[in-house]
């Protein structure tokens, strides 16, 4: 030809590397794409608009486009799919890339590169994407050649979506895109470098159904590795916390793995878990750790945590297992698998607690509930942050599908204290990496994959502004996301810690010069609303959820309201905060320790 490009022969079953790269996508289930386009992914971009079979939401920026896949696959189970070009587009990937790297989303990330002749040579738009995201994906792959390609796309989901979940990158040049080559179909390839561990060790489960028979004062520990597993998981954990009779609490991921409602529920763990839940964890005897990875945000000072337990851990990623705390009975695999096997287990050995413990271990329990370590009182005019969360529960709950994701800060360990949520996939947070901006485009990718559910962001007004350029994308496809901010005109919970351990020195935390929420709502074609007293907030909130057009609330709510309880930072689980007064009574040193 004469512009000295090959041409694809379709007679002769090869394609371009866009190709390629398009129908191994389409092979692997892939309808839709988060992404941006530039210079290195055009071939990219115009095999895509040649083809009906996937569809690309065009976001803002790239970082936008990792939260929403992530969003995408949370609410889901699949695998969220971004393309971005190569240099910036890449690099603005990386918050969103380790962000699914903390809290196990499976991702494949497709980022375009210089031409292979040019890696090296500090060509325009080029990085070395591939070691820039060696620390934050499962794995990456740089493709040199076309004939690699349809394999490593395919490997590419196999890793990203076995084992414990995670991001996977491939890095493709713009040259390799352009190459002609054959396809390989994914029944063509077998996956014999990476096959995770999924069913437990029979005696380990053994060893541990005998541990828990015999317990006095047992506890479920239940994280985000059970929401992983698939919807099966979580109705076998339901049906061994039942059959035990024992209580259970979970992990800022795990909400929704075991149902809210549920009388042996204790609610949220943690630094801002409740009373009941964190005391049972000190004073239990036998700790069934399921899915989750003991991190600082759960075990406070580890020489503290849960000292006269036995602990139980069942986790598929082995690398978790004794990485912080050490266990007596590991069991590696897949938390279903795992699960069940347990379940045959504790019938065959006709397993019966010792009730009596057992009942006195609920009393105890029952006392702890007793504190109320929730209560808040809303008075007058001015809205309390957790009265706001409250009311959208109760109007919303009994809706037949609601998508909740939040920012970070204040406002979203309120959402994870007061929204209830019974069945998993319908919660979304920024967990251990905890990144500002993470909700709006995050609830762009669940209200993609359910454009007929109730998809609301419950944001802070300084969160919010991170990634509020997703706006413009919420626009041009019409997506009815809800955004619910608690505004406090503060950045909340970094006033929190300055108030709690520097004397109330609130620098650079204070919010001076907000936009208008209602105006920038209108400015995008969304509806404005905006409740400053008590009274407003119901009928604000059925407002919200009767429009079919896109929704930004400003909830104007008490600005030096703190979030309670909470650990502070190197304390112990029976270190709690309850509220202010305890902050008088237990002195708190720069590091966070509790002093008395």
């Amino acid at each position: 030809m004469a512009n000295g490009k090959k041409k694809a022969n379709n007679n002769t079953g090869t394609m371009s590397g866009s190709e390629i790269l398009i129908k191994a996508l389409s092979d692997q289930g892939v309808t839709r794409i988060f992404g941006y386009p530039g210079g290195a992914v055009l071939p990219l971009y115009d095999a895509m608009h040649q083809q009906n079979s996937i569809k690309h939401i065009l976001v803002r920026q790239e970082g936008g486009a990792v939260h929403a896949a992530e969003g995408y696959a949370r609410s889901t189970g699949e695998v969220g799919v971004v393309l971005v070009t190569s240099g910036p587009g890449a690099t603005n990937a990386v918050t969103g890339l380790t962000d699914a790297m903390m809290d196990s989303i499976p991702l494949v990330c497709i980022t375009g590169q210089v031409p292979t002749h040019l890696i090296g040579n500090d060509a325009f738009q080029e990085c070395d994407t591939t070691g820039i995201t060696r620390p934050c994906t499962k794995h990456n792959y740089l493709v040199k050649k076309v004939e690699d390609l349809a394999h490593v796309v395919h490997e590419a989901f196999h890793v990203a979506r076995s084992g414990r979940p995670g991001p996977v990158v491939i890095d493709l040049p713009k040259d390799v895109a352009m190459a002609i080559g054959a396809y390989l179909a994914p029944d063509k390839i077998e996956h014999k470098n990476y096959a995770p561990q999924v069913k437990g060790d029979a005696s380990a489960i053994k060893e541990a159904v005998a541990l828990m028979a015999g317990a006095k004062k047992p506890i479920f520990y239940c994280g985000g590795g059970v929401i992983n597993s698939g919807p099966k998981a979580s109705k076998l954990l339901t049906e061994l916390v039942h059959t035990s009779g024992y209580p259970c609490t979970l992990t800022l991921m795990g909400l929704g793995a075991y149902p809210a409602s549920d009388p042996q529920f204790l609610g949220m763990l943690g630094m801002h878990g409740t009373y009941e839940a964190n005391l049972a964890m000190h004073d239990c005897d036998v700790m069934v750790c399921v899915g989750a990875r003991f991190d600082d945000r759960i075990t406070g000072v580890l020489s503290k945590f849960s000292p006269n337990s036995k602990k139980i851990h069942i986790d598929i990623d082995p690398s978790s297992i004794n990485k912080n705390v050490k266990v007596d009975v590991p069991i590696v695999g897949d938390v279903a698998n795992v699960l069940e096997d347990m379940i045959k287990q504790w019938k065959a050995s006709n397993a019966k607690p010792d009730q009596k413990a057992l009942k006195a271990w609920w009393k105890q329990i029952d006392e702890w509930r007793a504190k109320d370590c929730l209560k808040y009182v809303q008075s007058g005019d001015i809205i309390k942050p957790q009265y706001a969360i409250q009311r959208l529960y109760e109007a919303t709950k009994n809706l037949d599908e609601v998508y909740i994701t939040t920012e970070v800060g204040q406002h979203q360990m309120w959402a994870a204290q007061f929204y209830g949520f019974e069945k998993p996939n319908h919660w979304m947070t920024s967990g251990g990496l905890g990144t500002m901006g993470y909700g709006l485009p995050a609830a762009v990718g669940a209200q993609v994959a359910h454009p007929d559910a109730l998809v609301i962001d419950i944001a802070g007004e300084a969160s919010i502004l991170m990634n509020i350029q997703e706006m413009s994308t919420i626009a041009q496809y019409r997506l009815p996301v809800k955004v619910f901010i608690l505004n406090n005109e503060y950045m909340g919970m970094v006033r929190q810690w300055q108030e709690l351990l520097h004397g109330g020195r609130y620098a650079e935390s204070y919010m001076e010069s907000l936009p208008d929420f209602e105006m920038l709502a209108e400015s995008f074609g969304a509806v404005g609303l905006r409740a400053d007293k008590a009274g407003d907030l119901d009928g604000m909130i059925q407002e919200m959820l009767k429009t079919d057009k896109a929704v930004i609330a400003d909830v104007r709510v008490e600005k030096l309201e703190s979030c309670y309880p909470m650990i502070p930072s190197g304390a112990a689980h029976n270190d709690m905060l309850l509220g202010p007064e305890d902050e008088a009574n237990k002195p708190i040193s720069e590091d966070g320790m509790v002093l008395v």
